[in-house]
C-alpha cells in the first residue's frame, strides 16, 4: 500500500511540474527530490532510479538527446509528414497568429485578452457614419431596388462615388478615406441593416479586390494611376477568381496567361495571351477595371527559366477588345451587380500584372494575405449588422402583433426565438469588434477570419429563419411593407461566397488552425524542411521536445480540470463570468490535447477526415467566439442589464463546444481510444446545456421593451425615424403602442368591459365620451391604431403588376394593403 502511495506521489510530482510547465531541468530536480524522499523511507529502490536516470540523462544532456533521440525522430518525421501543395503552403504562410494562438496554448492568458484596447472611431469616421452613411440610407428604397430596377438608383451610385464609399481602404495620399477596419465594419453594419444590395456594393471594393491588391503589391506607376481614380469613383473595380471549374478549389483555376510577344499600341512588347471563363463576379457588369486571377506559363522562357509560374493577378481595362463583360447573374432576387466575364487569347502587356513582372506567380500568396484581412470585415460585418437590425425589428413586431388577446412576444414559443435572435446579435457584434481590432493592430488573422466568416454567416441564417417564423405571413408576402423577406432570400448568398461554408468549416478553420496556431507544429515542419542539416536538427530538437512537454502538460491539465470542475483555474473576475473563464481554460487544454492525439494517431489522414477536422475546428471557433463575448462585456463596463445576453451567448458557445467534443470522441476512428479520452476529458458528461427558458424570457422582454440595453444591442444601426425608413417607423409605432396600453386600460376600466385592442381609434372615441381621456391621449390612441395596422398589414397587387412583360391594355396599378 505504501509503495502504491509513493508511486502516486511520484506521478503527482510529474503531474505538477507538467501542469505548471516548468523548464525541463527544474522539473527533473523536483521529480528527483520526490524520489530521494521515497528512497529515504525505503519505498523507492534501484530499478526505479535506473528508470529515472535512463530517461532524465538523455533528455537533459543535449548532445546525447540530439544524437540518439532527435535524429531518429526527425528521420521518421520526414517520411510520414504529408506532402503540402504550394497553395497550401502559401495559405499557411500568409496569415499571422493572434488571440487564436493563445487559445491553442492550453493556458490562455486573460490579461492579454483584456489588455487589447477597446476599438473606437475617430472623429472623422464618426462624422462619416453620422453624415454620408445616414444620407445614403435615406436615399434607398428596397422595393424599388429589388422589384422595379434591380439596381441602386443612378443618384445613389453617384452619391457613393462622390462621397468615397468605395475608398474606405485607400490611403489618404491617393485621395482615399483610409478608415480603420473597425470603422469599415461599422459602416457596413449600418448599411446592411438598411439594404443588402447597398452593403454589398460598398463592401466588395473595400474587401478583396484591385484597391487592396494595388496598395500592397502594385508598382508605383500602377498605384499612382489607379488608386486616385478608384478613390474618386472614376473607376469601378471587380475581381475575377471563381469560374465554372474552380469554385471552392480556387487553386485549380484553368484560366491561363501565356507569356509571348505581341503588338500593343503599335509596338512589339512582351505580354500575355489571356484565356479565361469567370462567373459570380460582383460588380463585373458595371466595372471599368477588372482584377483577374489566372495561371501563368512561360513556354518560351521570355521571363526566365521557370515554365510554370503559378497563379498570377493582373489588372485589365473593362473596355479591352475581346473581353465579354456586362451580362448579369440574378442571385436569389437580391440584385447587386454580379455577372460573368470571359475572354480568349486577349493580349496585354506584362506590366498589367499587379506588381509587374516581379510578381508573376505570386498571385495566390497575394490573395490569401488580403483575404485573411477582408474576411474579417465584410461578410461578418454585414451579417452582424443585418442581425442587429432584425433583432430590434422582430422584438418590436412581436410586441405590437397580437393573437389570442395578447402580444405574440409573450408566448413561450416566440420567446425562444427572440432569445436566440438577441443572444446571437450580442455575440456577433462582439466578434466583429474584437476581430477588426486585431486587423487594426496589424494582424492578418487567417484562422480568425475563417472562423468569423463561417460562424457569423451561419448565425445570420439562423436569425433570419427565426425572425421569419415570428413574423409569419408578414415576412412571406413581399412588397413595400415587407422589411424582412429580402434578407431571407439573400441569406444563402453569404454562406456560399469567399469560401463556401462547408469548405470553411470542414477544411479551412482547423486545417490552418492546427498548423498556424499550435505552438510547435509549424516549427517542426519548417525544421524538417530546412536544407541546412545541422540547423534543422537544432530547430527540430527544440520544437519536438517542446511539443512533447506541451502534450504532457495538457494531459495532466485536462485530467485535473475534468475531475475538479476547473475550480482551480484562474479567472480575472470573481463575478457571474468567472465560471466561463475557468471552463475555457479547461477546454483550451482539452483542444490542445485532442489535437495532438488526432495528429499523432491519424497523421496525414486527418487532412482527409473532414468531419473530425470540422469538430476540432468547432472547439477552436467557440473558444474564440466566447472570448469575444467576454471582451465585449468587459469593454462596455460589465453592465448588469446585459447579463442575459452575455449568459445566452456564453452558454450557447460552451454547449456547442462540448457537443463538438463529444461527437469527436464518439466518432474517433480508434473506438477504444475515443472511449478512453471521453472518460478522461468528460468523465461526468457535459457541463453545460442550452440557454434556459428564464434567460430567453429575459432577452425576449429586453427586445420588446425600449431600454439602454436594447439601444446598446443595436448600436450604430440606421434607426432614424425618417419618412420611408421601415425600421425607424417600427420603433416609433412600438413607442406609441406601449404608450397607448395604459390609456387603453384606463378606458376599459371606465367602461366596465374589456374592449378590443384591435380598434384603438374606437377606444379613443369611447374614452372621450366617458371623459377619461384628453384630446392628446385620444390622438395617441388613434395614431397607435394607424401604426398597428401598418405593421400587421401586407401588400397585394394587380396581377399585371407582377408580370415582367405587362399587357399593353392594362394600366399600371398600385400596391394595396390587406390585413394579415
Amino acid at each position: 500500500m505504501n509503495i502504491l502511495l509513493w508511486l502516486v506521489t511520484v506521478i503527482g510530482a510529474i503531474g505538477v511540474v507538467s501542469f505548471l510547465r516548468m523548464k525541463l531541468l527544474n522539473a527533473t530536480i523536483i521529480v528527483a527530490l520526490a524520489l530521494i524522499l521515497g528512497t529515504s523511507f525505503g519505498y523507492i529502490g534501484f530499478f526505479t532510479w535506473l528508470l529515472f536516470l535512463a530517461i532524465a540523462i538523455p533528455l537533459n544532456m543535449e548532445s546525447i538527446r540530439k544524437e540518439y533521440l532527435t535524429k531518429p525522430i526527425l528521420k521518421t518525421y520526414r517520411k510520414i509528414m504529408p506532402e503540402m501543395s504550394r497553395t497550401e503552403q502559401e495559405a499557411i504562410d500568409a496569415g499571422t497568429v493572434w488571440w487564436d494562438g493563445e487559445i491553442f496554448s492550453g493556458n490562455p492568458d486573460w490579461s492579454k485578452l483584456h489588455g487589447i484596447t477597446q476599438p473606437v472611431l475617430s472623429a472623422e469616421e464618426q462624422a462619416f457614419l453620422d453624415g454620408p452613411v445616414e444620407v445614403v440610407c435615406r436615399m434607398v428604397n428596397e422595393w424599388d431596388i429589388h422589384h422595379n430596377h434591380a439596381d441602386l438608383s443612378p443618384e445613389t451610385w453617384q452619391y457613393l462615388k462622390d462621397n468615397k464609399f468605395f475608398a474606405m481602404i485607400i490611403k489618404k495620399e491617393y485621395g482615399g478615406l483610409d478608415f480603420s477596419a473597425y470603422a469599415q465594419s461599422r459602416v457596413l453594419q449600418k448599411l446592411s441593416g438598411c439594404n443588402a444590395v447597398l452593403a454589398t456594393t460598398v463592401g466588395v471594393p473595400n474587401s478583396l479586390g484591385p484597391g487592396e491588391l494595388l496598395q500592397h503589391y502594385g508598382t508605383k506607376e500602377q498605384q499612382q494611376h489607379y488608386l486616385p481614380r478608384l478613390a474618386a469613383g472614376q473607376e469601378i473595380p471587380c475581381f475575377a477568381l471563381t469560374g465554372p471549374e474552380a469554385g471552392s478549389d480556387a487553386g485549380a483555376i484553368p484560366d491561363t496567361g501565356i507569356v509571348c510577344k505581341g503588338q500593343w499600341e503599335g509596338e512589339e512588347v512582351i505580354g500575355m495571351k489571356l484565356t479565361f471563363d469567370k462567373r459570380y463576379i460582383t460588380l463585373a457588369p458595371v466595372a471599368t477595371v477588372v482584377g483577374l486571377a489566372f495561371k501563368m506559363f512561360d513556354p518560351e522562357g521570355l521571363l526566365g527559366d521557370e515554365k510554370e509560374l503559378g497563379i498570377t493577378c493582373a489588372l485589365i481595362p473593362a473596355d479591352l477588345k475581346g473581353l465579354e463583360i456586362g451580362n448579369r447573374h440574378f442571385p436569389l432576387n437580391v440584385p447587386f451587380q454580379n455577372g460573368p466575364l470571359r475572354g480568349k487569347d486577349i493580349f496585354v502587356p506584362i506590366d498589367f500584372i499587379i506588381g509587374g513582372a516581379a510578381m508573376a506567380g505570386q498571385g495566390w500568396r497575394m490573395l490569401v494575405e488580403c483575404l485573411s484581412v477582408g474576411r474579417c470585415i465584410t461578410l461578418p460585418s454585414t451579417s452582424a449588422g443585418g442581425t442587429k437590425t432584425i433583432a430590434l425589428a422582430t422584438g418590436a413586431y412581436a410586441r405590437i402583433r397580437r393573437q389570442f388577446k395578447m402580444p405574440v412576444g409573450k408566448m413561450e414559443g416566440i420567446e425562444q426565438m427572440l432569445g436566440r435572435i438577441g443572444g446571437n446579435a450580442y455575440l456577433m457584434d462582439a466578434v466583429t469588434s474584437l476581430s477588426t481590432k486585431g486587423v487594426d493592430l496589424g494582424e492578418k488573422p487567417s484562422v480568425i477570419s475563417a472562423i468569423c466568416k463561417y460562424h457569423l454567416t451561419e448565425k445570420m441564417r439562423t436569425v433570419v429563419n427565426d425572425a421569419m417564423d415570428v413574423h409569419g405571413g408578414k415576412g412571406v408576402m413581399l412588397g413595400p411593407n415587407n422589411y424582412l423577406g429580402r434578407a431571407y432570400q439573400g441569406a444563402p448568398i453569404a454562406i456560399t461566397v469567399e469560401g463556401a461554408n462547408i469548405l470553411t468549416r470542414n477544411m479551412m478553420i482547423y486545417g490552418q488552425g492546427a498548423i498556424r496556431c499550435h505552438p510547435f507544429v509549424l516549427k517542426e515542419m519548417y525544421a524538417a524542411g530546412n536544407k541546412d542539416e545541422q540547423q534543422g536538427l537544432e530547430e527540430f530538437d527544440s520544437a519536438i521536445f517542446g511539443h512533447i512537454g506541451f502534450a504532457i502538460s495538457n494531459f495532466f491539465r485536462s485530467f485535473w480540470f475534468a475531475y475538479t470542475g476547473s475550480i482551480t483555474a484562474d479567472a480575472p473576475f470573481s463575478d457571474e463570468t468567472s465560471q466561463y473563464y475557468r471552463s475555457m481554460k479547461r477546454y483550451s487544454a482539452n483542444m490542445a490535447l485532442l489535437s495532438d492525439v488526432a495528429m499523432g494517431v491519424l497523421g496525414g489522414e486527418l487532412k482527409r477526415r473532414e468531419r473530425l477536422s470540422a469538430r476540432l475546428g468547432d472547439i477552436l471557433s467557440y473558444l474564440y467566439l466566447a472570448s469575444a463575448v467576454l471582451k465585449k462585456f468587459d469593454d462596455q463596463g460589465r453592465l448588469k442589464q446585459d447579463l442575459p445576453l452575455l449568459h445566452w451567448a456564453m452558454q450557447d458557445c460552451m454547449f456547442q463546444l462540448e457537443t463538438a467534443m463529444e461527437e469527436l470522441l464518439n466518432n474517433f476512428p480508434n473506438k477504444g481510444l475515443g472511449f478512453g479520452l471521453k472518460l478522461f476529458i468528460m468523465p461526468f458528461g457535459k457541463s453545460y446545456s442550452r440557454p434556459n427558458d428564464k434567460i430567453e424570457h429575459q432577452i425576449a422582454t429586453l427586445l420588446q421593451t425600449p431600454s439602454e440595453a436594447r439601444t446598446r444591442l443595436a448600436n450604430g444601426q440606421y434607426l432614424g425615424r425618417d419618412e420611408g425608413n421601415a425600421m425607424g417607423r417600427l420603433e416609433q409605432i412600438l413607442d406609441d403602442i406601449l404608450a397607448a396600453e395604459p390609456l387603453y386600460d384606463k378606458v376599459c376600466k371606465a367602461a366596465g368591459e374589456r374592449l378590443s385592442f384591435t380598434q384603438l381609434d374606437l377606444v379613443a372615441k369611447t374614452g372621450l365620451e366617458l371623459g377619461v381621456l384628453t384630446n392628446e391621449e385620444a390622438d395617441l390612441l388613434t395614431r397607435a391604431e394607424v401604426g398597428r395596422l401598418q405593421v400587421i398589414n401586407v401588400d397585394d397587387f394587380a396581377p399585371e403588376d407582377l408580370m415582367v412583360k405587362k399587357p399593353a391594355s392594362k394600366a399600371k396599378g398600385k400596391s394595396r394593403t390587406k390585413a394579415a
